[in-house]
């Protein structure tokens, strides 16, 4: 069975947008803030970064906005890993609020060190593996008119 993986918010007064929901920009901040946390918790953390000059870089995403969120609301996302390859990694995160999914964030994530791209190290390929999950029905979709 693959781990689970969470992170948890609430929506701040200034992420408020004109109509009264939550902006735009913010729903891809808080998925920003959870591949931080599948970052810390695979061994991608800050002491990594600096001692080796590497990270996670994402290379391409695709988001869903599929409901409104409202002022103060708490934010639950889920995050797994439906891929994994020697340098790359496709994540999935869903956020939901009081149980219902709101948006979903699809993206294709780059281990780079200072040359480029570099493969993972075994211990954060293997944590990785950990959190696979197959990809939901909405992956891999393109954007149609």
């Amino acid at each position: 069975m693959a781990d689970v993986l969470e992170y948890h918010d609430r929506v701040r007064d200034d992420w408020i947008d004109y109509n009264g929901h939550l902006s735009e920009p913010f729903y891809v901040m808080v998925f920003g803030f959870a591949t931080t946390s599948l970052m810390d918790h695979v061994g991608l953390d800050e002491a990594y970064r600096t001692e080796t000059g590497c990270s996670l870089y994402t290379v391409e995403a695709h988001v869903r906005y599929l409901r409104e969120v409202g002022p103060g609301a708490d934010l639950h996302v889920t995050t797994f890993v439906t891929s994994v390859a020697a340098k790359k990694a496709v994540l999935c995160h869903e956020l939901r609020v009081g149980g219902e999914l709101v948006a979903t964030e699809e993206l294709t994530a780059i281990h780079v060190a200072e040359e480029g791209a570099a493969p993972f190290p075994d211990h954060v390929a293997d944590k990785l593996r950990r959190l696979l999950q197959p990809a939901p029905e909405y992956a891999g979709r393109a954007i149609r008119c």
